[in-house]
């Protein structure tokens, strides 16, 4: 291979780790908040359920976090 053919393949071999780049970095925008939102989700589930043993259902209602709002920040 010649110098010329050499210097030429590498700029396409840095095209195509850009594209696999970026496409990992728009995924981390859509990924981390959704893995955020399952673990508040079952942070919940694991404490009001299993610690609380309390009403699985009872944790979508807005009055039960109201509840625990007040008790936290209480005067």
């Amino acid at each position: 291979m010649t110098e010329t053919q050499q210097q030429n393949s590498k700029p396409e071999q840095k095209e195509v780790k850009k594209k696999k780049k970026s496409w990992w970095r728009i995924a981390r925008w859509f990924l981390i908040p959704i893995l955020l939102v399952l673990a508040l989700a079952g942070g919940m589930v694991a404490g009001y359920v299993v610690l609380g043993k309390q009403d699985i259902g009872s944790i979508w209602q807005w009055s039960t976090w109201k509840h625990v709002y007040d008790l936290v920040f209480a005067p």
